[in-house]
């Protein structure tokens, strides 16, 4: 799967599953963008999977295994910031 699977499942609010750094992650994606040092990060809401429910940034680099789960989320979770300053250029968000 690509970054073009991501942004869609920002644009239509679909949750999300991935590998990262070994672990199964279920996510609510929000923003895909390029962070300070050129690399392009996912900043999502984490389900399940690594330290626990809360928000995380991924960087696409490191997420394997990309898939679509079915399940729709009702929309942005609080204490999101469309505008967080750690990414320098935004690809798609919610």
């Amino acid at each position: 799967m690509s970054n073009e699977t991501i942004c869609d499942a920002i644009a239509k609010r679909l949750v999300i599953s991935f590998n990262y750094t070994g672990k199964q992650r279920t996510v609510e994606p929000h923003t895909l963008g390029y962070d300070r040092a050129g690399d392009l990060t996912l900043c999502a809401w984490q389900l399940s999977g690594g330290s626990g429910p809360g928000w995380r940034d991924f960087h696409y680099k490191k997420m394997s295994g990309i898939e679509l789960t079915g399940a729709q989320f009702p929309g942005s979770r609080p204490g999101y910031n469309p505008d967080d300053s750690t990414l320098v250029r935004i690809v798609r968000r919610l």
